[in-house]
């Protein structure tokens, strides 16, 4: 059988987090300056959905990667680095007639006008992903889904493929979807960044960033936000520097998947103690079914802000998993992110969970004081430990 009715009638839920996306080998400068003066790259991997994929299971969730590589040599090193995070690529098809995708990037904040990119994507083998030919017995055998913008502007087909895994259905896991707008990735499309807004409609937790809204949408400020996307049980808005702000109701994928049939409510870890899956204590009413939850970010010493909001990602996923308070998973993301801008590349290893624990619970005095400097996550060092001014 393939198809979404095969896939969500065969998955057993053996995953707790499922990644779809294109994942490309990124070329790393070995110095700071233009792309045209770089006298030579470091070869390392990067793409929105494995991030997390390799960040959950570096803290110590069962997670998957699902994509399409070419058959080629830099698809085997996708793949192998991948896997070798802990993450399930038992289900990454191989195309022998499109490539792996690969990037270049300078050194620079890519928030600055010296960064530079340059992407070979076009006609890769993860744009080619469609209704036809993704494993969805494989999508759906975890107890979350995470999805992002960037696949939906690949192609019409990942366009496609995107409306079809957000569409209700009975048995869909719960979906997460990061808008991950791309403006490069919609020039030349017939359809322009407006879908990505239909697509978060249709999902239970979203993230999105003030920016990317305002850029995409032209929706500006974090309530206004909520306005446009009332659907999903939990939207985080991302603030910059600011932090991030939560809307959340009960998370649950209500009258769009299975669970609102067998009335059961968010994911909480068969492994893991669940704390309460509602809203922290502190959060202030936004209406008779809303929370909404402010979360300060940490002061950091950034190396680079590559992989940051990935990392967000992953961490408030991985305390969602946990059962954990609204803002405790915004603090999990924080420090997630934190790592992330501590380091060159998109990849790090997280802080031990007993230590992110400790500083997620510190009250909002001793949390404002925390900065964060390169080499943190390295030693379990007690939370006063830690730099503070």
């Amino acid at each position: 059988m393939s198809g979404p009715a095969a896939g969500t009638a065969a998955a057993a839920t053996t995953t707790d987090v499922v990644c779809l996306g294109e994942s490309m080998v990124t070329f790393l400068p070995s110095q700071p300056g233009r792309l045209a003066d770089v006298p030579s790259f470091g070869r390392g991997i990067g793409g929105a959905e494995s991030n997390v994929a390799c960040a959950l299971a570096a803290a110590g969730h069962r997670a998957a990667w699902v994509g399409r590589v070419g058959a080629d040599g830099f698809g085997d090193h996708l793949v192998e680095t991948i896997a070798s995070y802990g993450v399930d690529t038992s289900a990454v098809r191989r195309d022998p007639a499109r490539p792996t995708g690969v990037y270049f990037r300078t050194a620079a904040d890519r928030g600055t006008d010296t960064h530079e990119v340059a992407y070979y994507r076009a006609g890769s083998a993860a744009s080619a992903m469609s209704p036809e030919n993704v494993p969805y017995e494989a999508l759906f055998a975890g107890r979350v889904l995470h999805l992002s913008g960037i696949t939906a502007a690949l192609s019409p087909d990942c366009l496609a493929l995107l409306r079809e895994l957000t569409a209700p259905r009975p048995g869909r896991p719960l979906v997460s979807f990061d808008v991950n707008h791309r403006p490069h990735l919609w020039r030349g499309r017939a359809e322009d960044a407006s879908v990505l807004l239909e697509l978060a409609r249709r999902a239970d937790l979203v993230f999105v960033g003030e920016d990317e809204a305002e850029e995409a949408w032209g929706i500006v400020g974090a309530e206004a936000i909520r306005a446009a996307l009332p659907e999903p049980s939990v939207l985080v808005v991302k603030r910059g520097s600011a932090g991030a702000t939560v809307f959340a109701s009960e998370l649950r994928p209500g009258p769009r998947g299975a669970e609102a049939a067998a009335g059961t409510a968010a994911p909480a870890a068969s492994t893991d103690t669940a704390a309460p899956a509602a809203s922290a204590g502190t959060a202030a009413p936004a209406t008779s079914a809303d929370t909404v939850t402010p979360v300060p970010a940490l002061r950091v010493d950034v190396v680079a802000a590559v992989g940051a909001g990935d990392a967000f990602a992953a961490g408030f996923l991985s305390a969602t998993l946990r059962g954990l308070p609204v803002r405790d998973r915004a603090r999990h993301g924080h420090l997630m992110a934190a790592a992330v801008l501590t380091v060159p590349g998109d990849l790090t290893d997280p802080p031990s969970r007993d230590r992110a624990d400790r500083l997620v619970a510190l009250d909002d005095a001793a949390w404002g004081r925390l900065r964060l400097a390169p080499g943190w996550t390295a030693a379990d060092r007690a939370p006063e430990e830690v730099r503070t001014p």
